[in-house]
C-alpha cells in the first residue's frame, strides 16, 4: 500500500478545506503530510478512505469507540431514537436510566450530570470543586492531558527550556494569550514523586479546591499511577480540605467500573467521556453527592447553576447506554486479555529486533516509547529530536501497511477484533522495526 500521491481525491479536498478551516481541519490529531486522509465508510475494526484504502484501526478514535464502527446494535438504537426525535427542552427517560446505570456500575458515583464531552467534564468537575470548597486553584500532573480549558491544559505541551526545576515545575500555557491570572491557580506537580509533589501542595493548601489526576495519562506516558503515590495524594487532600478529582476520559473503558478499580481509593469526583457516547459527543461529571449538589438548582442557593442545551440529548444516551450494556464484565475482561496478548507479542518484537524500545500502558491501550526503559513522569517520557523521528517513521510505516495508530505511537483496541488482527498488528510493527 502506497501514500496517495498529490494528485488523489484527499489531496484535491484538503485544498478546498485549506479555505475555510484553519490549517485545513477540526482538530489538529487527523493533520498527516502532504495531506490528511478522509474517511468514507467503516465497518468493525476497519476504516475505508475515500481512495478506497483499507486500514484496520488501532485508533478508534482517539479511544472513544469500544466496539469498533457501525455496530449493528447501536446502529439500530439510534435509528430509532432519530425517529423520535433528537433533542427536547424537554427531560427524557433515557437520560434517568443512563444515570441509573453508570451509577450503579461504578462505585464512587452518587450522583451524575451529563455534558457534551471530556473537556465540558472536566471544566464542570473543577468548577465544582471550586464551588464546594470555596478555593481557587487547582492543582494537576505536569504534561497530562485535560482538554481546552484554561485551568486544565497548562503545561500539557511543556518543553526542557521552559518547564522549570522540577522541585517547582511551572506552570507553562499551552495557547497565546492565556491569562496569568490561570496560570497563577494552576498549580504543577510532579507525576510519581510523592516527596516533591507534596512540598508544592503544602505551599498552597489553603487555596487548593482540588488535586486533578489522569490514573494512566497518555500525554504522560501511559504508565499507570503508582500506588504510593496516589495513596500519598489522597490522605493529602483529606488532611487540608481539598478534593481529589479523577479524569477518566480516556481510561474509563480500562476496566467495568474504570481505571480507579485498580486502586482501593476512591475519587470526590470523576470526569468521564469519550467510550460512554457509543461514537456520538458525550461527558459527565459524577461522585459524592454532597459535592455533586453544588449544581442542584432546587437548592436555597445554587453555588454552580448548570446547563447545556445538548447535554443528555437522547441520540447520544441511547447509543451510550446500549455501548457499555455490550461492554459487561466479559468483553472488558476478553478485550483486556487481547491487548495483553498484543504488549507481550510487541515486547517479544522489541527483543528479536534489538531495538531501543518498550511499551506501557494498560486494559485496553498501549504505548511505544523508543526508550531503553519505561518512563516514570512527563520529563523522562518527553521524546527527543532522534525519538520523535523514529515515532513519525514508525507511523508511517503502519499507516502504510494498513494500520490506524494515535499518533504518539498509542493504540487502543474494540471488540470486534480478535487474535488474528492483534497478531497481523505485531507482524507490522516488527517490520517497521526492522526498518528502524
Amino acid at each position: 500500500m502506497t501514500k496517495p500521491d498529490t494528485t488523489s481525491k484527499s489531496a484535491a479536498l484538503y485544498q478546498r478545506a485549506l479555505q475555510t478551516l484553519p490549517g485545513g481541519v477540526s482538530r489538529n490529531t487527523v493533520l498527516r503530510k502532504p495531506h490528511p486522509l478522509y474517511a468514507d465508510h467503516a465497518s468493525g475494526f476497519c476504516v475505508t478512505d475515500i481512495e478506497g484504502q483499507e486500514f484496520l484501526d488501532f485508533s478508534n478514535n482517539m479511544a472513544s469507540l469500544l466496539h469498533g464502527h457501525a455496530h449493528p446494535e447501536i446502529v439500530a438504537a439510534v435509528t430509532a431514537q432519530l425517529q423520535r426525535g433528537s433533542a427536547f427542552t424537554l427531560a427524557t427517560a433515557i437520560e434517568v436510566e443512563y444515570a441509573e446505570y453508570l451509577c450503579e456500575r461504578c462505585p464512587s458515583f452518587e450522583k451524575l450530570r451529563f455534558v457534551n464531552s471530556g473537556t465540558e467534564a472536566v471544566m464542570g468537575m473543577l468548577k465544582a470543586s471550586r464551588a464546594f470548597t470555596g478555593r481557587p486553584k487547582i492543582a494537576k500532573v505536569e504534561g497530562a492531558y485535560h482538554g481546552l480549558y484554561d485551568y486544565a491544559e497548562i503545561s500539557q505541551t511543556s518543553r526542557p527550556e521552559v518547564w522549570g526545576e522540577v522541585d517547582h515545575p511551572r506552570s507553562v500555557p499551552v495557547a497565546y494569550g492565556t491569562p496569568a491570572s490561570a496560570l497563577n491557580d494552576v498549580v504543577i506537580i510532579p507525576y510519581n514523586d510523592i516527596e516533591r509533589a507534596i512540598a508544592i501542595l503544602d505551599e498552597h493548601k489553603v487555596d487548593l479546591a482540588a488535586v486533578l489526576l489522569d490514573l494512566m495519562s497518555h500525554r504522560v506516558g501511559l504508565m499507570k499511577i503508582e500506588p504510593d503515590f496516589l495513596m500519598a495524594l489522597r490522605k493529602w487532600t483529606e488532611e487540608n480540605g481539598a478534593l481529589l478529582v479523577y479524569d477518566e476520559v480516556v481510561t474509563f473503558r480500562s476496566e467495568y467500573a474504570g481505571a480507579q478499580s485498580w486502586y482501593d481509593c476512591q475519587p470526590d469526583l470523576t470526569a468521564i467521556g469519550k467510550a460512554i457516547g457509543g461514537g456520538f459527543p458525550v461527558g459527565a461529571l459524577a461522585g459524592r453527592a454532597d459535592v455533586m449538589d453544588v449544581m442542584n438548582p432546587l437548592a436555597d442557593k445554587v453555588l454552580f447553576p448548570h446547563s447545556g442545551t445538548f447535554s443528555a440529548n437522547p441520540v447520544t444516551m441511547v447509543a451510550g447506554l446500549t455501548t457499555m450494556r455490550l461492554f459487561d464484565q466479559a468483553a472488558v475482561t476478553r478485550l483486556n486479555a487481547l491487548t495483553e496478548r498484543c504488549v507481550k507479542g510487541l515486547e517479544a518484537a522489541i527483543e528479536r529486533t534489538g531495538i531501543t524500545a518498550c511499551v506501557t500502558g494498560g486494559g485496553s491501550m498501549f504505548r511505544v516509547h523508543f526508550k531503553k526503559q519505561a518512563p516514570r513522569n512527563y520529563r523522562e517520557t518527553y521524546a527527543s529530536a532522534e525519538e520523535n523521528r523514529m515515532i513519525n517513521q514508525q507511523l508511517d510505516h503502519m499507516f502504510e501497511s494498513g494500520f490506524m495508530m494515535i499518533n504518539t505511537c498509542a493504540g487502543t483496541l474494540s471488540t470486534p477484533m480478535g487474535e488474528a488482527e492483534v497478531d497481523a498488528f505485531v507482524s507490522a510493527m516488527e517490520a517497521g522495526f526492522r526498518k528502524l
